[in-house]
């Protein structure tokens, strides 16, 4: 269990990480925020690719199972930062999404 609690973990930094570094240029050129905040949206950015390496599965394996838990954590900022609260629909996308990525990651699989 704690090893899907770490795994949980990582890919939810990682989901974080990724939508802070495309936010925050989003921010700059739709909200004409200030120039600066492409500093940090790089720094995060760096930061998304390196805890991608930090996964011990096979990386495309990471990369599509990451995909799951990117679904549910784009939508809890959708809720925390944007202010929009997700749909029912939203709520079921992401469970089957999450689902995905528990099937992708704890499959047994020959050692």
């Amino acid at each position: 269990m704690l090893n899907v609690l770490k795994l949980l973990l990582l890919f939810g930094l990682t989901a974080v990480a990724e939508i802070v570094g495309c936010y925050l240029p989003w921010l700059w050129l739709r909200k004409e925020g200030p120039w600066w905040l492409l500093l940090p949206a790089g720094l995060s950015l760096m930061l998304f690719v390196w805890l991608l390496t930090l996964h011990p599965a096979a990386a495309g394996r990471v990369y599509a199972a990451y995909g799951g838990v990117y679904v549910a954590v784009a939508l809890l900022w959708l809720w925390l930062v944007d202010g929009v609260r997700p749909s029912g629909w939203d709520i079921a996308g992401a469970a089957v999404a999450l689902c995905g990525m528990a099937i992708i990651m704890l499959a047994p699989r020959p050692a």
